[in-house]
């Protein structure tokens, strides 16, 4: 196997932090180039003790041509609006390209500028940004030099939902209860994030707001084949890491239990990284915490037609650099667990 060298445009950050664990101990490449704006020449094990192997190993400012030279694949895991501004040099100078930010996930520029409050610097680039879902997209990412990688409340949601997407199951009005670890706010200070605040308190915040709210439904469309609006509503809880996702939804009378179960494991029998618990029994975030694994369980009411689908993922790993790494695996060919392996820490 070929070494490929890695950089890393954003790597102070939770999910840089997170791409450097991961790719640490991934046998296929060599992490070269790391950047941070505001940690310029400080050391990696300063800012990030655990990762001690990166000793050494200084942050940088972002230079295209140096960042070219030094690496062939790159992982741009900078803020919302700032990603495109990288992006394209990276790409003119023929490198291949995993976006962790907001910014190539909408196809559409007009509904970019509205959810995110600013327009897009390279919209000719939208329709070349394959989706990073590996699940559902994992063909197009295979020939993509442009991954856009799922946001991390919509990757549980699609993961709970995909499958009864594509066997047609009416989706219009399903409420989705989602709940996320504070982690999945970034390094960035902000008020409801500070412990006196978030800890043992649980509250809805961006209702009828968020910013995830087109991707899932969006996506949800495209597996559909029909317009699809969905009720989505996000939660704080006083816990680092983890998402779940709760969704509820209409089946209709029609519907049984071996239908459910089919869509499930005809959608998941080849991915690894989805482990199905089955009807009745559901999933919890401690178990998949610090792993590239979706857990998920499902419940139909057979009187009323409602199926009650959960799913928990760890936000910065699934939700974030793990399906990064996971999809950086397919493009270069390789086995699709290659560094992801490792199960949850528990407890």
């Amino acid at each position: 196997m070929a070494i490929a060298k890695i950089g890393i445009i954003g790597a102070s950050g939770y999910t840089g932090a997170e791409l450097m664990r991961l790719l640490c101990r991934h046998p296929g490449v060599e992490v070269a180039y790391l950047t941070a704006h505001t940690y310029a020449g400080k050391e990696v094990d300063e800012l990030y003790p655990h990762l001690h192997v990166y000793r050494g190993m200084r942050f940088r400012a972002f230079r295209p041509r140096e960042a070219l030279e030094e690496a062939d694949f790159h992982f741009v895991a900078l803020p919302h609006g700032e990603a495109m501004e990288v992006v394209p040099p990276l790409l003119e100078g023929g490198a291949r390209v995993v976006d962790l930010s907001a910014d190539y996930r909408l196809p559409d520029p007009g509904e970019y500028a509205r959810w995110y409050g600013k327009e897009h610097s390279s919209p000719e680039l939208l329709s070349r940004a394959v989706y990073g879902l590996p699940e559902f997209y994992a063909a197009a990412v295979r020939e993509a030099r442009l991954v856009a990688v799922p946001g991390c409340y919509p990757t549980a949601a699609l993961l709970a939902l995909g499958p009864l997407a594509r066997r047609g199951y009416p989706l219009e009005g399903c409420v989705i209860d989602a709940k996320s670890g504070v982690s999945g706010a970034g390094r960035t200070l902000s008020l409801s994030a500070h412990f006196a605040q978030a800890d043992a308190s649980v509250k809805p915040y961006g209702v009828g707001s968020h910013r995830h709210t087109p991707e899932i439904e969006g996506r949800l469309a495209e597996l559909s084949s029909r317009p699809v609006r969905v009720n989505f509503v996000p939660h704080l809880v006083p816990m680092s890491r983890g998402i779940l996702a709760t969704c509820y939804l209409d089946l209709g009378p029609e519907a049984s239990p071996g239908d459910v179960a089919s869509a499930y494991e005809e959608a998941y029998s080849a991915s690894p990284f989805v482990v199905l618990l089955g009807e009745g029994r559901f999933p919890e975030t401690k178990c998949v915490s610090g792993s590239n694994y979706c857990h998920l369980g499902w419940y139909l009411d057979r009187e009323k037609g409602t199926l009650v689908a959960a799913s928990a993922i760890d936000n910065l790993v699934k939700g974030a650099s793990g399906q990064a790494v996971q999809c950086m695996n397919i493009m270069m060919g390789w086995e699709e667990t290659l560094g992801l392996e490792a199960p949850g820490l528990f407890p």
